[in-house]
């Protein structure tokens, strides 16, 4: 690992977070929540899916299911049902279902606040487990989605494809109070200029600060509002 760093160019990731902070004040997780359990569970059920979708099914679930031990006892045909628009509705039933038996059974029905112990959980990795540690509990932590690893590889900030390798590598070059807000900012950049076949890198505000690593062909398109895109 050391090897890929030692190729990577010169880039100033302070600079990178003060333009990405600029652009995009207003930058948080765009999925809806009222706790722990309830963010935890519609992360799970973001894996290829929009969050807009997710934030229309949830409002139903958790009427339904307000509570772990609710969604732990509920029958896996009708939890498939009321999650079926998000897509691979089968296994993620049967994940938020484990899970949530888990919940119950190891944690008294309380979201865990320690990483080592949500990855345990059915169907939450560490990308899952850094979302509700970051954004329902205040607590530190890089999550790295398509987004912010084709980000983190175009800005130069590491040379990895393995999420948990970039994650690593971000939490050396980024400031530990910034971990969670970066994953935000580059969410947001990658969907609003940073598209993953064709970036708007002669209109970025960050273009001089990118190496832009593994764009072939920079395009311009029309420009679009600074802030926070639509959820999705």
């Amino acid at each position: 690992m050391a090897a890929k760093r030692s190729r990577l160019p010169r880039v100033d990731a302070a600079a990178q977070i003060r333009v990405l902070k600029r652009l995009y004040p207003g930058a948080r997780c765009s999925l809806d929540y009222r706790s722990p359990f309830h963010l935890l569970v519609a992360t799970i059920l973001s894996a290829q899916c929009t969050d807009e979708r997710v934030n229309q099914v949830t409002p139903g679930l958790f009427a339904r299911y307000p509570t772990p031990g609710d969604l732990a006892a509920a029958e896996l045909a009708e939890l498939e049902e009321a999650i079926r628009s998000t897509g691979f509705f089968r296994a993620k039933a049967k994940s938020l279902s484990a899970c949530a038996r888990g919940l119950v059974e190891k944690h008294g029905g309380r979201v865990p606040e320690r990483l080592e112990d949500l990855v345990q959980l059915r169907g939450v990795g560490r990308k899952t487990a850094n979302v509700v540690l970051g954004n329902a509990y205040g607590i530190p932590g890089i999550v790295v989605d398509t987004h912010v690893g084709r980000l983190a590889k175009r800005l130069g900030l590491t040379a990895e494809d393995d999420p948990v390798k970039v994650e690593f590598d971000l939490m050396e070059r980024v400031p530990k109070r910034d971990w969670t807000l970066f994953s935000h900012l580059l969410i947001h950049h990658g969907r609003v200029f940073c598209q993953a076949r064709k970036p708007r890198c002669a209109d970025c505000a960050l273009a001089r600060h990118c190496p832009k690593l593994g764009v072939a062909a920079p395009v311009r398109a029309a420009a679009a509002p600074f802030g926070p895109p639509a959820a999705g």
